[in-house]
């Protein structure tokens, strides 16, 4: 059914100046979500090095609009151009999945992806018999938290570890040290933090009946909440402890963001380091992969002046939720929760993306409202400055008619205007509100 499809290795190393001189260390992997093909192709276009993608069915993110023929054209893509795939399998299956999984382990084995994520003892089991050629990345929901577990997943045939994110740095160094050569080892660097540990929740399924571990989590930890107490002795009468308009939001965290912590991750040598979000927009792909990617190279080529500053103001400009180093910094940290809840950003939003670029007139494909005196910033790929400009004229799409602005109303809904830059197709329009 599927076809093979060529395989590209690529190692790097860059090298590091130090006060006691030169030394050479492997460059990180940027690996970055994929919900999607069109967000495989814009993750790469910004700078990752691999992304990683569900099946339709067997991944825990279902709802990622990514079909198998999806799957099979985002790696032949993806080696086109010399960069990785690892798919997803690792949602904890119940013995009627398994039919189902050993089918998708053999399509695997075919297509070769550059890895499979799982974490379930079973799943793995089927993969090295079905899927034997493919290399095994054990998934953050295996919960791996120490060089032992690590070294158990190793000798059952795992190539890669993808450590809990609530791991923190000196238990990463250590791991670092004492691991067998040829263990790789993935951590988390960007993005959502479970309420449960390392996403092992069962809330979905309480509240919702949509159980996080198969792959259809309701986020009920980002939910609001009326909070209420009960006098001991007057059972019934409730009364409702303070909150905002909104409720409280008592389970949801912030968002984890390392971009500070770059040089000390590169330094450790992890093998990859990863975005979470195969449910976020392109928009927010293309600025959070950007800003990663110019924050890696800018550190290999001075590491001494690195100023993570001028990375996280881009950050800044498409977070959802605070920010948070969590754990990996000081294990007792208590800047972790977010009680107000989900804020979008208040300054900035989705302008749209290039769809054909002309030196007069381009085609955009607008994803909130423009219009006339709108001010814009292109997201460039490989540079971590945006290009300004103010929009002077827009135009519709099929008249060509002078128009004041324009509405989304339909997916995929275009406008033409003057881009003051030469852009490529599909680079990431930013809107200032």
């Amino acid at each position: 059914m599927l076809k093979n499809v060529k395989k590209y290795v690529i190692i790097e190393y860059v090298k590091f100046e130090r006060e006691k001189g030169e030394i050479y260390m492997k460059k990180p992997e940027l690996l970055a979500p994929a919900g999607s093909f069109e967000k495989a192709k814009i993750a790469f276009m910004y700078g990752a090095d691999a992304v990683y993608c569900g099946t339709s069915e067997l991944s825990l993110r279902t709802r990622a609009d990514m079909q198998d023929e999806d799957l099979v054209k985002t790696i032949k893509y993806a080696h086109s151009i010399g960069k990785k795939v690892y798919v997803t399998l690792n949602i904890f299956a119940w013995d009627e999945k398994y039919d189902e999984i050993i089918a998708m382990a053999k399509e695997l084995e075919e297509l070769k992806p550059d890895g499979i994520i799982a974490a379930d003892g079973g799943v793995i089991d089927i993969l090295k018999e079905y899927a034997p050629s493919v290399k095994i990345n054990v998934s953050t929901q295996a919960n791996i938290v120490s060089l032992h577990s690590a070294n158990f997943w190793y000798k059952n045939g795992a190539k890669r570890m993808i450590m809990a994110r609530e791991m923190n740095k000196e238990q990463l160094k250590y791991i670092m040290e004492h691991k067998p050569e040829d263990m790789e080892i993935e951590i988390f660097i960007h993005g959502a933090i479970c309420f449960a540990f390392s996403g092992r929740c069962f809330l979905s399924d309480f509240l919702a009946c949509r159980s996080a571990n198969l792959g259809d989590c309701a986020q009920s930890c980002r939910w609001s909440y009326n909070l209420y107490a009960e006098e001991k002795n007057n059972p019934g009468e409730l009364m409702p402890i303070e909150t905002d308009k909104y409720g409280t939001s008592i389970f949801s965290s912030k968002d984890l963001c390392l971009i500070k912590e770059i040089p000390e991750i590169i330094d450790m040598g992890v093998d990859s380091m990863k975005i979470e979000g195969r449910l976020k927009t392109e928009y927010y792909l293309a600025s959070v992969i950007n800003a990663y990617r110019n924050a890696i190279d800018d550190y290999e080529k001075d590491p001494k002046n690195y100023d993570y500053k001028k990375y996280l103001k881009e950050i800044d400009k498409v977070k959802t939720r605070g920010l948070t180093t969590f754990y990996f910094n000081d294990r007792n940290n208590k800047d972790i929760q977010e009680y107000q809840g989900r804020q979008y950003n208040e300054d900035y939003e989705f302008g749209g993306k290039v769809v054909e670029y002309d030196e007069n007139i381009s085609t955009i494909e607008i994803k909130n409202k423009l219009s006339v005196g709108d001010n814009l910033e292109i997201i460039v790929p490989n540079k971590i400055e945006p290009y300004e400009f103010k929009i002077e004229k827009l135009y519709d799409s099929e008249t060509d008619e002078e128009i004041n602005e324009i509405s989304p109303g339909v997916k995929g809904k275009k406008v033409k205007m003057h881009l003051p830059i030469e852009c490529k197709k599909d680079w990431i329009i930013r809107r200032k509100k």
